[in-house]
């Protein structure tokens, strides 16, 4: 069983899955690479000066994918509940986690067939992102009535991964990297 089940993979499911992944939970995303961000040019995101969205996203997945992220290039048809565990369908396997994260833009079924609250069509969440379902977080567009911006989804993401994260250490967790931690990771010439 995976401890994270990301189903979305532009910049905000990107962004949870490599904060919770990097941070010792197993995580999975799955993703149709049907994201908008495809659409985008980039050139108000921190850090980045003018970039093709379509290539920010490959840069994103690669560092996703060097710390072992589990992709699936897979439609999700169905997300459900039961006993603390969700479970995600698709055409043909189910996976199990602990945490859901729902990074699907403006597409909110799933989070409708999983039973969240709505206040009007927007997913309803806490600051953290966490719908009324608890474990499960809705990040992006579905939450956003028409604030459709890289940098806020990306910023959901990684506040529903803060908070998993928080609630696996059981006190507020910070990631907050220095030097030393990409040297451990990617070798000393990162320092």
């Amino acid at each position: 069983m995976t401890d994270v089940l990301v189903v979305g993979g532009g910049p905000a499911g990107l962004s949870a899955a490599l904060f919770t992944q990097k941070n010792g939970l197993d995580t999975a995303v799955f993703d149709t690479d049907e994201t908008w961000i495809h659409k985008a040019h980039l050139f108000n995101y921190p850090g980045i000066g003018s970039q093709d969205g379509t290539a920010f996203l490959e840069t994103l997945r690669t560092q996703v994918d060097s710390f072992g992220v589990d992709s699936h290039e897979a439609e999700v048809t169905d997300v459900t509940e039961s006993d603390g565990t969700f479970t995600v369908t698709t055409d043909d396997s189910e996976h199990e986690a602990d945490y859901l994260i729902l990074a699907t833009g403006a597409n909110r079924d799933l989070a409708e067939s999983l039973g969240c609250d709505f206040e009007d069509d927007l997913v309803d969440v806490d600051l953290s992102m966490e719908t009324s379902v608890a474990d499960a977080y809705a990040t992006g567009a579905m939450v956003r009535a028409e604030e459709w911006q890289a940098v806020i989804s990306a910023g959901d993401g990684a506040a529903a991964a803060l908070n998993i994260l928080s609630k696996e250490e059981g006190e507020h967790f910070h990631d907050f990297d220095v030097p030393a931690d990409a040297a451990a990771v990617f070798g000393p010439d990162e320092e």
